[in-house]
């Protein structure tokens, strides 16, 4: 049994495993197929909402060069806020998404099996 808090730092340190200085957790997400999906989850039309000011200057990108950017960004931000993932940040400006404010409890327990193979319940 965890708490909401515990359980979300569990899952942090599962998903900090699989990034570095050049890849975003939104990007591993979109690649793997796993946790929220990252960037994938995005159709193109909301992708280049959620980036509307970079797409604006430059309106031909790629789908592939977007993410990228995007990516970029992720990374530049979770400096900036001093955060290890994207996720941290984005619980606290919602942006892109709102990071784990996006997920029920009973959502977070799924991806922390997913990602660990071990179960853990949230208790109030």
């Amino acid at each position: 049994m965890s708490t909401r808090n515990e359980l979300i730092s569990l899952i942090r340190s599962e998903l900090v495993k699989l990034t570095d200085e050049e890849n975003s957790i939104c990007k591993v997400a979109a690649e793997k197929g796993i946790f929220c999906h990252g960037f994938s989850h995005f159709s193109d039309r909301d992708l280049r909402r959620k980036f509307d000011w970079v797409v604006r200057k430059r309106p031909s990108l790629t789908r592939g060069q977007l993410e990228q950017i995007a990516n970029d960004w992720q990374l530049a931000e979770q400096q900036v806020h001093e955060r290890p993932i994207a996720c941290d940040v984005q619980t606290d400006i919602h942006d892109i998404c709102c990071g784990w404010d996006d997920f029920t409890d009973d959502q977070l327990e799924r991806m922390y099996f997913e990602l660990s193979g071990n179960k853990v319940s949230v208790v109030a």
